[in-house]
C-alpha cells in the first residue's frame, strides 16, 4: 500500500437517502484505489442491501474497526450503526436520521484525530437529524461547531469553471437583510480570498461581490444595503490588498457571462449563488468547506 495516499472518510448519509448509490456508482471504479483509500462510515450490511436492490455489480469492502487497521489498497468500511437498523428507501424516518448523524459524529471524530486526511459527506436529511445533539442547519454549521480554535465556515461551491462563495447560508430569506454586515461581508471576502490562494493556488485572486437587491439596488431607489453594507465591506477589502469588485447585479452579472472573468464570486445567500451555479455545473460541482483547520 502507498502510505502516502489520501485517507478519504465518506459519511453514509441518510441511510433512507441516495447516500449509497452516489458512494457505491463511485466506488465500483476501481480506479479510485489509485488516488486515495476511500474509508465508508456506515454499515457493510445497508451497502450490501443497496447493492442488491440496485442490481450492481459486486463492490467489495473490507470491514475495519479503526483506520489504524488499514493494511493494502481497498475500500473500507467501519460499521456505527446496528446490524438491525431497518432501511425504508424514500422514506423520512427518525432512524435514518440517528444514523446519519452517527456516521458523521465518528468521522469527524477520526479527522480531528488525525485518522482520516478529509471527509466526504453524503446527503442529510436536514430534518429527520435535528435532535439534542445535533441542531444545526446544515454540514457547514455542524463543521464550524466541533472546531475549537474559532475558525468561521465558508460554504463554496466550486467547479471547473466556476467558484461560488455565500455570505449567508441556511437561512430563511426573510432573515438575510437583517443578517447582513460590513464586518460580515468583510470577513467572508478575506475567508473567500485565503482559500483561494492556500487551497486553489491562485496567486493573486480576483473576486466579484454581488449585491442583494435588484439592480444593485439603484442608487438606493430599491434598497440602500448596497451603499450602506456592501459597498463599505468592498472598499476594507481593497484597503487590504484584496482584489474584490462589484456591487454585481446577479442577474446581469451571470446572463452575460461576467463570472468567466473572476476566480471567485461571492453571493449574499443560498439561492442567489446557488441557482446558476447549479443551472451552470449540476454533474460536476461541488460543496467544499473552507475557512476551518
Amino acid at each position: 500500500m502507498d502510505n502516502n495516499k489520501i485517507r478519504v472518510g465518506i459519511t453514509q448519509g441518510d441511510v433512507n437517502g441516495i447516500g449509497y448509490e452516489v458512494i457505491l456508482k463511485t466506488l465500483e471504479d476501481s480506479r479510485m484505489l489509485e488516488l486515495c483509500t476511500p474509508i465508508v462510515y456506515g454499515s457493510a450490511k445497508i451497502a450490501s442491501f443497496y447493492r442488491k436492490m440496485l442490481n450492481m455489480p459486486a463492490v467489495p469492502f473490507s470491514q475495519i474497526a479503526d483506520t489504524s487497521e488499514i493494511s493494502g489498497d481497498a475500500n473500507y468500511i467501519i460499521n456505527v450503526v446496528g446490524e438491525d437498523l431497518k432501511v425504508e428507501p424514500g422514506e423520512e424516518t427518525r432512524i435514518g436520521g440517528d444514523a446519519a448523524f452517527a456516521a458523521l459524529e465518528r468521522a469527524v471524530a477520526d479527522l480531528k484525530e488525525g485518522k482520516i486526511d478529509v471527509l466526504v459527506t453524503a446527503p442529510i436529511n436536514k430534518h429527520n437529524i435535528q435532535s439534542d445533539t445535533f441542531k444545526f442547519p446544515g454540514h457547514t454549521e455542524y463543521l464550524q461547531s466541533v472546531c475549537d480554535d474559532g475558525s468561521k465556515a465558508l460554504m463554496i461551491l466550486a467547479s471547473d469553471t466556476m467558484r461560488v462563495a455565500l455570505v449567508t447560508t441556511h437561512l430563511p430569506v426573510s432573515q438575510v437583510a437583517s443578517a447582513l454586515s460590513s464586518d460580515l461581508i468583510l470577513e467572508k471576502i478575506k475567508s473567500f480570498s485565503n482559500s483561494l490562494k492556500k487551497d486553489y493556488m491562485i496567486v493573486n485572486p480576483r473576486i466579484a461581490v454581488l449585491s442583494l437587491n435588484p439592480h444593485a439596488g439603484d442608487e438606493g431607489v430599491l434598497g440602500n444595503e448596497e451603499k450602506e453594507i456592501i459597498i463599505p465591506a468592498i472598499e476594507k477589502a481593497k484597503a487590504e490588498k484584496i482584489q474584490a469588485y462589484g456591487p454585481y447585479s446577479s442577474d446581469g452579472f451571470f446572463g452575460s457571462g461576467s463570472f468567466k472573468h473572476f476566480d471567485g464570486i461571492l453571493a449574499m445567500y443560498h439561492d442567489q449563488g446557488l441557482i446558476p451555479f447549479k443551472t451552470l455545473a449540476m454533474n460536476d460541482g461541488v460543496n467544499f468547506t473552507a475557512g476551518l483547520p
